[in-house]
């Protein structure tokens, strides 16, 4: 357990540099002209920015490297500025399937289900679900299908309010999703007693595990991820143990033409005793991360954290897009 700086270049702290607005116009270019012609335009977008910004650019090489070295079987080549480029291109068009799914329902056809068992049973189940995602893909495609068909109501717990002003321009597209989002810079007893009306409501909670909190104050544990040590958040964990609801890992990325979707079953009630309450979140924060690893091999260029995501303590993380 350590307590990660945190400065003004953490990544939730990055101006939103226009990118809910420029987010807005690609979506009406591209409802006027298609997909063919957004992905056109967002070449020479990627380019720009693999050509100016530095520190995305560094954040993407130094991912993109690790995981070569860890998986090389996935890779024909080391990774190069090329690399980088069809990683920034991949966030864009993430990016547009964002405003796709909330915008617009989401058929089944478009999904390809890892466990449709683990689906059905998730769905049948009348219980709130504390959902932990991540920034591999995205993760909107399974929340607009779950509100679509499923009449579910989903909450996103989000870090900053970047992310939520993020979120409410996703929201904008849609005013009739079921969607609730909750800026949760601090966890009080009043939020607590909020989200834990919305569990007993039988509601679903989505709160990332890969990305380390905003305030300093708030602590993380170290796991090894891709054979490197990084720090991860405690507070999902934290955050199940005082709900009681079941816990699952979700994942939602983009093979080609297809979503892959993967539901994992975490735990059906996460505990925590006081003794060793930090010793069994690191267990269980490993396991996330381990789970996570695996997800990535096969789609190296769908995990979208342009940050220093390794930065250890004593040293303050690059600067971050404001990616969501």
């Amino acid at each position: 357990m350590n307590q990660v700086a945190v400065d003004t270049e953490h990544w939730a702290r990055m101006r939103e540099s226009g990118t809910l607005f420029g987010m807005r116009i690609l979506y009406r270019l591209n409802q006027m002209f298609g997909r063919r012609v957004f992905t056109f335009i967002l070449c020479f977008v990627s380019a720009y920015f693999v050509l100016t910004r530095a520190e995305y650019r560094r954040s993407s090489r130094d991912y993109l490297n690790t995981h070569f070295a860890f998986f090389p079987h996935q890779w024909s080549q080391p990774p190069g500025l090329a690399s980088t480029f069809n990683h920034f291109r991949a966030f864009g068009e993430a990016t547009m399937d964002k405003a796709l799914a909330w915008s617009s329902s989401v058929g089944e056809d478009i999904f390809h289900v890892v466990d449709r068992g683990a689906i059905d049973d998730i769905l049948s189940d009348e219980r709130g679900q504390l959902i932990i995602g991540t920034h591999l893909g995205n993760l909107e495609y399974c929340r607009g299908f779950m509100r679509d068909n499923n009449n579910k109501v989903i909450n996103i717990l989000t870090y900053d309010r970047h992310s939520a002003n993020f979120a409410r321009g996703m929201e904008s597209l849609n005013p009739a999703s079921r969607l609730n989002i909750y800026q949760v810079d601090e966890m009080d007893v009043s939020m607590i007693l909020t989200l834990k009306a919305r569990i007993d409501d039988g509601e679903w909670l989505f709160i990332a595990g890969d990305r380390i909190p905003v305030d300093g104050h708030l602590r993380t544990v170290n796991v090894n991820f891709m054979d490197r040590v990084t720090a991860l958040p405690m507070g999902p964990y934290l955050l199940a143990n005082t709900l009681g609801c079941p816990v699952k890992l979700m994942f939602a990325y983009r093979q080609k033409q297809k979503i892959t979707v993967d539901l994992v079953a975490f735990t059906d009630r996460l505990i925590l005793t006081r003794k060793n309450r930090n010793e069994q979140i690191q267990q269980f924060a490993q396991r996330f991360a381990t789970e996570l690893q695996q997800q990535c091999e096969a789609v190296p260029y769908q995990w979208f954290n342009f940050y220093d995501f390794w930065a250890q303590p004593e040293e303050s993380p690059t600067k971050a897009s404001d990616q969501q």
